[in-house]
Formats: C-alpha cells, structure tokens, sequence
C-alpha cells in the first residue's frame, strides 16, 4: 500500500521547473501539511484502542469499531487543535462567508442527490461485481448496505455547513448532482469526471482495506506473546506483522476521513492513465505478483528463514533488517495522519521519513522483498534463481511507474516542486553522494 502512497501508499504536483535558486539557497523543508504529531497520536490511540479491545474480549466488529474509531477522532482533535488545517486556505472554506439561506438550501439539495447516486452506485458495484462476492469482502457488501443509507440520511448536516462557508459552493459534487437531475446545461463535465474519479479511489481502495481489515485486526488482538522474546523469529515475526497492522488500520481511517471541513479532501484524483495501470496491477483482481501471476517471483525460492536456519547471529541480524524497512513502510503511512490514499493529491507531507526521500515506502517495501524472498538463492538452480531475480526486478520496475506516474500529477502543485527541490538538495542520498550528515540550514 502505499503511496504514499498513498501513500501509500502512500502526491502532489506538475511539471516546470520551480523558483529553486531562491529555494535551494535557503535550504529550507517545506512545511508538511500534517504535522508529526497527528500520526504519532493516531498510533498511540491505536495501541490503547488494541489493549482495550484485547482486554475486554469484544467481538470483532466492536474491535474493527475502536481501532479506526479511536485513532480517527484523536487524529482529527489533533489535526484541528494542533495542526489547525480547518483554517487553511486550501479547504475552500472561509468561515467569515455566509450565504443566504436558500442558497444554501437549493446546492445542498443538489449535492445530496449526487452523494445518493454516488453511494448506490458504489454499493451496487459491491453487490453485482463477481469479484466481491468473494468471502473477504462480505464485511464491505454488509457495510455499504447499511452505512451507506446512514450517512446518506445525516450528509445535508455536512453539506449545508460547507456551502454554507465554501468560496466556491458549486464544486465536484454540486455538478454530479446537476447531472443526476439531468440539469445538463449547468454541468461542467470536467468536474464530474473529477467527481467520478475521486469516488472511484474511495470505492475501490476502501473495498480492498476493509476486506483486509478483519484478519490483521483479530491477528494483532489474539497475538500469543508468551515467546515475544525468547527467540529471535517469533519477536521479527510479530514486529512485521505490528508494522502492517499499523500500516492497514491508519490507511483505512485516510480512505474513510475525506473533509473539506479539515483539509483532508481529496484535491485531485490522479488523471493520467498509466499512473492508475501501474496502481491497480499491484491490488486484486488485477495483481501481477499474485502466485501464479506474471511477476511472481517467488516460485522456485525459499524464504529467508529456509537459508539461514542454524545461523543465529546472521538469522537475527536479516530478520532485524527486514523490521527496520517494515518500521519505515509504516511510518510513511502513519506520517499522513488521515489523509492517506492512493492516486490523489491531499496535501503534500514532509515530515516522518518523507523528509529523507519522496517515497519511502516504495523504497522500503521493495527492498524488504528481496530480503524476505531471496530470490538470489534456489533450489532449483541458477537459471531459476536469475529468472525470479529478473521476475522482482519487474515489480521493482511497476513501484518505480508508480513514483514517477505520482509525481507527474503532483508536481502540478508548487508546494510538491518546491518539497522536490529540497529532496534532490538536502535528501538523504543527495547528503549520501556529497558526504554530508545533516541538511544544511539558514
């Protein structure tokens, strides 16, 4: 996941060259759009939320409820105590705008409609497409049944809020509603291809994370600790498996908390179509490194574990690199608070590992592959074990398509190119390469 990616996975901006001689000069980070705080709050909470639910013995679906529940509202206290983003400029909002009343009354009847139509066709998608009606999506078709009209019922609270304060109340929504009316002469058809493109990544990205939800969750709560240190694989074991469960329960709150009430909406969906195939091909039901799938590099090979059994030391010292880059792929999801997403522009984030390169979890998570899988070593052989080299490289070069589709649809955004000036300057292997330590400073 990524993207980060995301991402995330796991964004930001276009193509032109920045004000960098100004930039470089100053050696400045730019400001992150959430700060370091939030996601360490969110992890916190989620820990707190995982004892109690442990604790307790509540069932799984009171769990799935406290452990995105509890980081969420945390995150969101911080996110507007703290990093104060509901009075940034880039919600749209400004709260000393009022509108009359029924304007506001005729967008938010608009805007409803159109959430309507975008939550029945996202709930009809989950219930006809035969790729849900797999057993691990059982929870999203139950959800979006009943949660769906629920959130359906209580929106015109939100949405007449927002239009209420927004600079430009006639937004994505406003024309899909227009569309769903069949008001065709008022509708902008770029908006609502916009409009269709943000919901898409919602609908399908949020399908995948909850359908992953439910395992990592009651993994993580039933974790047998009594060997936790006892020996060095059941600790490295349980450290991955904590890594990703921070990684899925963090990502899934980014995909549910979109608001422009706290900056956190989706600004832009990637538009360029090689960014979604280089997307999509890593997730069901479109995954290449699946067994079996055309990238899967892993048959013919042994794990880690298989090679370097009756080694300890070189055993323990792998397995501690592995958790050092399963550490940095969750951190680079923790570090966009509630804003992680996949293909989308939500404001751009510098801090946590960001500030050393512009996708760490890319970086991380495919050298974490080669570390687990090996694939330099086989029992079948050399040719088989230079063909699963080549089959990794491979996917190693979909994550790379991934980065640079990424940065071709944010560096439409100053702010990104101006973060991307700082990482080729003070990044971690812009010091690498020149020697240094430390980013310069003022």
């Amino acid at each position: 996941m990524s993207t980060a990616i995301e991402t995330n996975a796991s964004e930001k901006k276009s193509v032109g060259a920045p004000h960098s001689a100004t930039f470089v000069s100053s050696r400045q980070l730019p400001k992150s759009a959430v700060s370091e705080v939030t996601g360490l709050i969110g992890v916190v909470s989620l820990f707190c939320a995982t004892m109690g639910a442990a604790y307790f013995e509540v069932s799984l679906l009171q769990s799935i409820m406290m452990l995105l529940g509890l980081p969420a509202a945390t995150m969101i206290a911080s996110t507007i105590l703290l990093d104060k983003a509901h009075l940034r400029a880039s919600t749209g909002l400004d709260y000393g705008l009022e509108r009359h009343r029924p304007e506001v009354m005729e967008i938010t009847v608009t805007k409803t409609l159109g959430l309507g139509a975008t939550f029945l066709v996202i709930a009809l998608a989950y219930q006809l497409i035969p790729t849900y009606e797999a057993t691990k999506y059982e929870l999203t078709r139950a959800l979006s049944l009943v949660v769906f009209p629920l959130l359906w019922i209580l929106s015109p609270i939100y949405i007449a809020f927002t239009t209420r304060h927004m600079v430009d109340p006639r937004d994505e929504l406003w024309h899909f509603g227009k569309l769903v009316t069949l008001n065709y002469s008022a509708v902008d058809r770029q908006k609502v291809k916009d409009h269709c493109r943000a919901w898409l990544v919602k609908g399908f990205f949020l399908a995948f994370m909850i359908s992953i939800l439910p395992t990592n969750i009651h993994s993580m709560i039933n974790a047998d600790l009594s060997n936790f240190f006892s020996k060095p694989l059941p600790t490295v074991f349980f450290l991955i498996q904590l890594t990703f469960f921070v990684d899925v329960c963090i990502g899934t709150i980014g995909y549910l908390c979109t608001f422009k009430a706290l900056d956190s909406h989706i600004r832009t969906a990637n538009p360029y179509l090689s960014s979604w195939v280089a997307a999509l091909i890593c997730y069901p039901p479109f995954v290449l490194m699946t067994s079996g799938g055309p990238l899967d590099y892993k048959s013919g090979t042994q794990d880690w574990t298989y090679w370097f059994e009756g080694m300890p030391l070189l055993l323990t010292l792998w397995g501690s690199a592995i958790v050092l880059l399963a550490v940095i792929y969750a951190w680079a999801t923790v570090a966009f608070g509630i804003r992680f997403s996949n293909l989308t522009h939500r404001g751009i984030i510098t801090t946590g590992p960001f500030r050393y390169a512009k996708h760490p979890a890319y970086l991380s998570k495919n050298a974490m592959w080669w570390l687990m899988s090996v694939p330099f070593l086989s029992n079948l052989g050399t040719a088989a074990a230079v063909q699963c080299c080549i089959l990794l490289l491979g996917v190693n070069a979909v994550y790379y398509a991934r980065a640079k589709t990424e940065e071709k649809h944010l560096m439409a955004d100053a702010d990104y190119r101006e973060y991307s000036e700082w990482i080729k300057a003070e990044g971690l292997f812009a010091r690498i390469l020149s020697g240094r330590r430390k980013p310069h400073t003022r």
